[in-house]
């Protein structure tokens, strides 16, 4: 009795896979690989298309053979022009003699062609009624098929954290690289800003000046200069030769969430708790415009040369497209049901990754068309995400995980879990901000723990000890 007990009791679902799995084992050992193509199979596969395809045409040209053949013993016998209406005889299939279901005799179309005396005839070609048939005859039958695949991941190193930065005393929030590649700044809500060796991870210099924490920051390429924002409203601009700010944005009406400099023109965009991203010119410090339309906090927003120019994400959901020449919205994307927190444009490619607590999808520029969902979830708040031109695109969440994709198929190759410094709380694994460095080889990430992590590829891996496990999806949704 007790031995019964302890038996547990299987599901009809595990059953139902168990019994799939033997058949698999049993009727197909390769689990789904077809065998080489077959040229005689090949062969009488197509003929049995063409045959398929092609029967009705074949019949109705013999049978309007028959029928201008009797046309002209007619016409030649008693000079009338009476169409001759092809018989019993002509409504069966020549190969088989069975009644030609296929062949539905429609209205007869009477086309002149030259007699022997010269003049025109008429001759009685019945062509089948359109529409009228049963089965209705493409060209499609007789193509070869092509089962659709998903595009199979490229093979990526897994990544590894190689050095562990600390230095400030409060959540690190935000970063940006130099152009140069020589050093990188990170911006914390002990509200400093400090910059950092990249080869060596050696703090420079600290910058104080913010009076709460610095969520955004951004360098100009163009310019020695660098740009923070912070939940103080305030907005400065920081000339590196000199080290001190000379110039301060004013306008927002609450914290200011996120930060980006055009890559061509000497224009700022900040967006912030007042539902607005505004544009300001670097130089005279103006407010170009302000580009209002979203109900909820701006907290992601990117910029690039060519329309669209500006691309916000929000608190509402929603991601919108802005024409920088009117501020007005060119398009607004409905798909996501969560806060857009983070989104990644394609150093090369014309298409931008989108992050929310629900799923991660992929954008087509300049027109927005939803290109897929990334296909595993993350299933937490994704607050950081950047993609290299390799396509390894980066994704960190609150819980401090960090989950590596394949850019192009959307497969996640790598999930890691970040490690918190001794000292600091389990619930302190949270990432907040990352970026590559210009070569894409380096990933800088800003947590929670007051740490700052990089990153880089395991030299060691190979495909043979990492190989790829790809499942390609069965059913996608739209949206």
């Amino acid at each position: 009795m007790e031995a019964e007990l302890a038996v547990e009791p299987q599901s009809l679902k595990k059953l139902s896979f168990k019994s799939l799995k033997r058949a698999l084992d049993l009727f197909s050992p390769l689990h789904g690989h077809f065998p080489p193509p077959d040229s005689e199979s090949k062969k009488i596969r197509m003929s049995h298309k063409l045959n398929t395809e092609y029967r009705g045409v074949k019949d109705t040209a013999s049978s309007s053979a028959k029928a201008a053949a009797q046309g002209k013993a007619q016409q030649a016998s008693a000079l009338s022009n009476a169409l001759a209406l092809p018989g019993p005889e002509s409504s069966m299939d020549p190969q088989k003699g069975v009644p030609n279901k296929d062949i539905v005799v429609g209205p007869t179309i009477q086309s002149s062609s030259s007699t022997d005396n010269g003049f025109p005839g008429k001759s009685t070609a019945v062509v089948p009624a359109r529409g009228s048939s049963e089965r209705n005859f493409s060209t499609s039958a007789i193509m070869e098929r092509i089962p659709s695949k998903w595009p199979r991941p490229v093979w990526h190193a897994p990544w590894k954290n190689y050095r562990v930065i600390s230095g400030h005393l409060g959540w690190v929030r935000s970063v940006a690289v130099d152009p140069s590649n020589t050093w990188f700044c990170t911006g914390s809500a002990d509200r400093t800003i400090k910059i950092w060796d990249l080869a060596s991870g050696r703090l420079k210099l600290t910058l104080t000046g913010h009076i709460e924490q610095i969520r955004g920051l951004a360098i100009s390429s163009k310019h020695t200069y660098m740009f923070s924002a912070g939940d103080d409203k305030q907005v400065k601009c920081w000339d590196l030769e000199q080290n001190k700010v000379i110039r301060s944005y004013h306008g927002h009406l609450s914290g200011v969430y996120c930060l980006a400099v055009h890559p061509t023109i000497d224009i700022l965009l900040t967006g912030g708790r007042d539902s607005v991203c505004r544009v300001w010119d670097i130089r005279s410090k103006m407010q170009i415009h302000a580009l209002s339309g979203h109900d909820n906090t701006v907290c992601s927003v990117f910029t690039r040369p060519t329309d669209p120019q500006v691309i916000t994400g929000s608190h509402d959901t929603t991601i919108k497209f802005w024409d920088l020449r009117y501020g007005k919205t060119m398009a607004t994307l409905t798909h996501h049901k969560k806060s857009v927190r983070a989104m990644a444009p394609h150093p090369k490619e014309d298409c931008f990754a989108s992050a929310s607590a629900e799923n991660i999808k992929k954008f087509s520029l300049p027109r927005g068309e939803f290109m897929h969902n990334m296909l595993s979830q993350q299933k937490t708040i994704i607050n950081a995400m950047a993609v290299n031109e390799e396509g390894v695109l980066a994704t960190g969440g609150d819980n401090g995980s960090m989950w590596f994709w394949d850019w192009r198929s959307g497969h996640n190759f790598q999930q890691d879990q970040t490690i918190v410094q001794p000292g600091s709380l389990d619930s302190e694994a949270g990432i907040y901000a990352m970026t590559y460095d210009v070569t894409g080889s380096r990933l800088i990430t800003c947590e929670a723990d007051k740490t700052i992590k990089m990153w880089k590829e395991d030299e060691t891996a190979t495909p043979e000890t990492h190989p790829v496990h790809f499942k390609p999806p069965k059913d996608m949704r739209r949206f």
